[in-house]
């Protein structure tokens, strides 16, 4: 691959990446009921606004699951995974294979986001415990509907909160589960975002 095509992956994969990002958080942070008075949510909003209000009309929310920011993550990573298939000189991917390893990769994109949330929840717990800090609140909001059932099965340990650890075993165990799926789908470790 020539220097050219490395950079251009490189950027592709950092544009696409974010996209799919600012588009999960979005639908996370309305799943978890975050408070959208959060500049942060506030900032997030507005970015994704232009793409997510017009596709809105057309597909309404179900329930508090924001279909159309899940629609727009499912597009990015499409296009980049399509983009990326012409950079390596694949052609075109079948739709359907096409639909398949972008749901992979939003998967695998929802893992590693929620795996960096809980390993920056732990870092600010070290150093900023109770702080008033908007990053620091919606990370709290977001890592704690998956960290509270294993809170109520683990038995206290002296202020030692044991739950990120076996949090993480599930993402591990997730993302090893997926792994083989992209695999058997044909799929190409390099072709999904986060992967």
């Amino acid at each position: 691959m020539s220097a050219a095509a490395e950079i251009t992956t490189m950027l592709l994969n950092t544009l696409v990446s974010l996209a799919i990002a600012a588009f999960l958080l979005r639908m996370i942070l309305q799943l978890v009921r975050a408070d959208f008075y959060n500049p942060i949510c506030q900032f997030l909003v507005k970015a994704t606004n232009p793409l997510v209000i017009p596709l809105r009309k057309i597909i309404p929310s179900v329930g508090i699951v924001d279909t159309a920011s899940l629609l727009l993550a499912l597009i990015a990573q499409a296009l980049g995974i399509t983009l990326l298939f012409q950079i390596y000189g694949g052609g075109f991917p079948n739709p359907l294979q096409l639909i398949m390893w972008s749901v992979i990769g939003l998967c695998s994109a929802v893992l590693n986001l929620y795996f960096f949330a809980i390993i920056g929840n732990i870092i600010l717990s070290w150093v900023a415990r109770g702080t008033s800090n908007p990053g620091a609140q919606i990370l709290h909001q977001i890592t704690e509907p998956v960290m509270a059932p294993f809170r109520k099965l683990l038995p206290a340990m002296g202020g030692l909160d044991l739950s990120p650890i076996f949090v993480f075993l599930c993402i591990n165990v997730l993302e090893v589960m997926l792994r083989h799926v992209a695999a058997s789908a044909g799929l190409h470790p390099a072709l999904v975002m986060g992967l």
